[in-house]
């Protein structure tokens, strides 16, 4: 895999601060592309950044912010804008799940998903996406997930929030590859991360051939340089892709359902 894409240029990624999004950070630091880190916890990211710099000889800058909060976008964009830095490639990899009975959850944490997920990723997108139309070039790879292609109960908010990153992705990836932009939807499975912790989510029979999040990284790096528009790390998120494309929706969710029911 090359990251000669990216050598010398800024690239933006939220969630930078642990799992997948840390992960990107390092793996395009080797490459020699400038970062822009973002994620709630300052600490982390200048431990990272502070790595980084050191290790790569790159510049790297930091910005703490909320994507719950809906004038974050704004912020992210003031502080790069502030200092002249040209974003080549976006990463909306912030986001979270919630694990339990939708009737039993706190409504405002499944809003807060939805301004996450979904939100943040279009207000970003948009405030990135001008520059790069107008420069003819830039990159954009938007974190969605197999759970884009099925209902899954008890975290069906979740599901449906990824199900939004994958058609935006593919829609705007054909609305503006005339520009010269590049769009991909990365739809990992079970990964090595934080991320079951963070949902609550126990582990089930998926976290047994989990990825690590080197080798989803490695995927949607591979993906947007070809110029994929939506892509599914591992041979069997893929397989079962497709095996749900040939059964009834109904008998889908119904598996998935017997699969995350609470014990």
């Amino acid at each position: 895999m090359s990251l000669d894409n990216w050598k010398g240029r800024w690239t933006l990624i939220t969630g930078a601060s642990a799992g997948i999004g840390k992960t990107f950070a390092e793996v395009l630091a080797r490459g020699g592309s400038n970062l822009v880190l973002t994620a709630r916890r300052m600490d982390r990211l200048e431990a990272l950044s502070s790595q980084l710099r050191s290790t790569h000889s790159i510049q790297v800058e930091c910005i703490a912010a909320d994507l719950n909060l809906p004038d974050a976008p704004g912020q992210i964009f003031t502080f790069t804008e502030a200092k002249g830095l040209s974003i080549d490639f976006l990463i909306n990899n912030a986001g979270f799940g919630q694990y339990g009975e939708f009737a039993r959850s706190t409504v405002d944490r499944q809003l807060s998903m939805v301004q996450v997920n979904c939100a943040a990723v279009v207000a970003l997108t948009h405030l990135y996406l001008e520059g790069m139309v107008e420069r003819r070039r830039g990159d954009i790879l938007i974190l969605a997930s197999t759970a884009s292609f099925q209902a899954v109960p008890y975290m069906s908010v979740y599901a449906a929030t990824k199900s939004f990153d994958l058609l935006f992705a593919e829609g705007l990836a054909q609305e503006v590859a005339n520009y010269g932009v590049r769009v991909c939807a990365l739809c990992p499975g079970a990964t090595e991360s934080e991320f079951q912790q963070v949902a609550g989510s126990p582990a089930n029979r998926a976290m047994r051939s989990a990825e690590t999040a080197e080798q989803v990284v490695r995927v949607g790096l591979e993906a947007i340089s070809s110029g994929k528009h939506q892509v599914i790390s591992g041979f069997r998120n893929r397989a079962s892709a497709e095996i749900q494309r040939l059964v009834p929706r109904r008998v889908v969710t119904n598996m998935t359902e017997k699969l995350f029911r609470p014990r």
